[in-house]
């Protein structure tokens, strides 16, 4: 049966939501699920705002079926053509032949990769600021490339202010009924973070430059592509967390510690530090196995705090290859404006701290605190100094 909600008059949410799901992209753990949100508007003309993932196809089509009410569709904007949202576009044709698939350039080109389907006839391109009148409703477009994928752009109802923004300003999670930021108790920043980091924190020269477009529109709501909808009071919630998360900017000061460990004598150094890190009055920190925990909830804690601890030992005369990956992952995300100390150990051979020091020292503002401490084997008594010394940095770095 469907199940939508009218979020604004005429203006249907016709998504929904994927609790089993595991990975997403195959990749990012749901321990919360996803939501797959679209939209339609119904006016003297029908307008369709991106689909879904085929998942949950099948309830997506009821809704659509539902809200039409026997009418044509005339309209599908494709503001992004990730498969998690064009999936049915195939089916949308076939279902509504005579429907006006919106997009730009690249948007068709992307279409014609991914589906056999002979759809030209369907086109209707776009470029920067065209408009598209529904009626009453109105729609305006602006390209937001790069916002993660190059295709991107966002749609701007002109009359209700509200921004229609692919997958900017979304999150992992999938829905329980309340669909609206300001209807559920308490908004989960940290998959919201987890969301951003992972899947759009390469790209935030291309946010800032989203923000530089829409920043001089009204915007009454936005409506992503995951996640919640974003209205009242909590529009500039979610709009100053993303300028400050694309501007690669610590949400607050605090200290992440992140070791691999074979035998547990690197992560026993790692928590003498942060004993002596809290008997110097530091209140904030968090320590993670990175072989146990998913690197996507590390990096969403990298992308919040200001200090950063990594800790590993040497691996077959190379840098342990799960932190290793991590600090690719970092690289690849463009981490920046962190301060970072190093441990590394080793038996017989060091590697580890050298590899992690020149990976560090490839990203940008990264700034190393205190001086690298290189443990042979296990951290012994007369080592004590080094670890207080590097404490000892860590703290006054914090003023």
């Amino acid at each position: 049966m469907y199940c939508v909600q009218e979020i604004a008059p005429k203006i249907f949410w016709v998504g929904g939501s994927d609790r089993r799901l595991e990975l997403f992209e195959n990749m990012f753990p749901l321990p919360n699920g996803v939501a797959y949100n679209s939209y339609l508007i119904m006016d003297e003309k029908t307008a369709l705002i991106d689909t879904v993932d085929r998942s949950i196809g099948q309830i997506y089509l009821e809704n659509i079926i539902h809200v039409l009410g026997g009418r044509e569709l005339d309209y599908l904007v494709v503001n992004h053509m990730e498969p998690d949202h064009c999936a049915n576009i195939d089916e949308i044709v076939r279902r509504y032949p005579n429907v006006k698939l919106v997009g730009n350039q690249k948007t068709f080109q992307f279409m014609e990769q991914f589906y056999e389907m002979d759809m030209t006839k369907n086109y209707l391109e776009v470029k920067e600021g065209d408009e598209l009148s529904l009626g009453s409703h109105n729609l305006r477009f602006y390209s937001a490339p790069m916002v993660h994928w190059p295709e991107v752009m966002v749609t701007y109802e002109t009359t209700k202010g509200i921004l229609f923004s692919a997958d900017a300003f979304g999150s992992f999670g999938a829905h329980s009924g309340n669909i609206f930021a300001d209807e559920v108790d308490e908004i989960d920043v940290a998959e919201a973070r987890r969301y951003y980091s992972n899947i759009v924190g390469r790209y935030g020269t291309q946010v800032q430059a989203l923000f530089k477009k829409v920043g001089g529109l009204e915007i009454n709501m936005i409506c992503a592509l995951h996640g919640l909808i974003w209205r009242g009071e909590k529009i500039s919630f979610i709009l100053d967390l993303y300028d400050k998360w694309s501007r690669y900017e610590p949400e607050k000061k605090g200290v992440v510690l992140v070791y691999a460990s074979m035998y547990g004598n690197t992560e026993n150094a790692v928590h003498v530090l942060a004993n002596k890190l809290a008997q110097r009055g530091i209140r904030d920190m968090h320590m993670y196995d990175v072989s146990k925990t998913h690197s996507s909830f590390i990096i969403a804690d990298l992308w919040k705090y200001s200090h950063v601890v990594f800790a590993s030992p040497t691996y077959n005369m190379h840098l342990y290859f799960v932190m290793d990956t991590l600090l690719k992952d970092l690289s690849v995300l463009n981490l920046k404006n962190r301060k970072v100390s190093l441990i590394g150990n080793y038996s017989w051979a060091s590697a580890a701290l050298k590899s992690m020091k020149e990976q560090i020292e490839k990203m940008q503002g990264m700034e190393l605190v205190g001086e690298p401490i290189d443990i042979r084997s296990a951290l012994k008594p007369e080592g004590e100094q080094e670890i207080d010394k590097l404490a000892d940095a860590i703290a006054a770095s914090f003023n």
